[in-house]
């Protein structure tokens, strides 16, 4: 939405640009068209770093977006208590590993499951921010 805007801003400076300067019967085509060419870089130059502020924002609120759609709500699932059900819901994790999981059973770190073998490093960076040990 913002960055219409700005684009907005940068279409209205180059219009009044080309406006300004375009007035004058005096001048040929050629210094017409360097003008403008001036004019536009000129407005562009302007709003570059207001431009980048809003790819910014719009880049975080993006990143909110997907972390808050990924937790979907759900609270972190504790390692020493979780059901295998549980488990099973999480993604990339099905019955079997979901046993494994709750056979190793007691953990003191969530990285245990890599560090014992019972998940592989991929499947661990799938559930990492589900799980907790409490």
């Amino acid at each position: 939405m913002m960055r219409w805007r700005w684009w907005g801003l940068a279409f209205v400076a180059v219009v009044a640009a080309t406006t300004a300067v375009g007035c004058s019967d005096n001048e040929s085509a050629a210094e017409r068209e360097a003008k403008i060419r001036e004019e536009a870089a000129k407005a562009v130059e302007k709003i570059k770093p207001e431009l980048k502020e809003a790819g910014r924002d719009i880049k975080a609120a993006a990143e909110g977006a997907k972390e808050g759609w990924d937790k979907g709500g759900r609270k972190p699932l504790d390692l020493n208590t979780a059901s295998a059900d549980d488990f099973a819901s999480l993604p990339g994790i099905g019955r079997s590993d979901a046993k494994r999981i709750i056979a190793g059973r007691p953990y003191r770190d969530r990285r245990e499951l890599v560090s014992r073998k019972i998940l592989t490093e991929a499947e661990y960076d799938r559930i990492r921010e589900h799980v907790v040990v409490k």
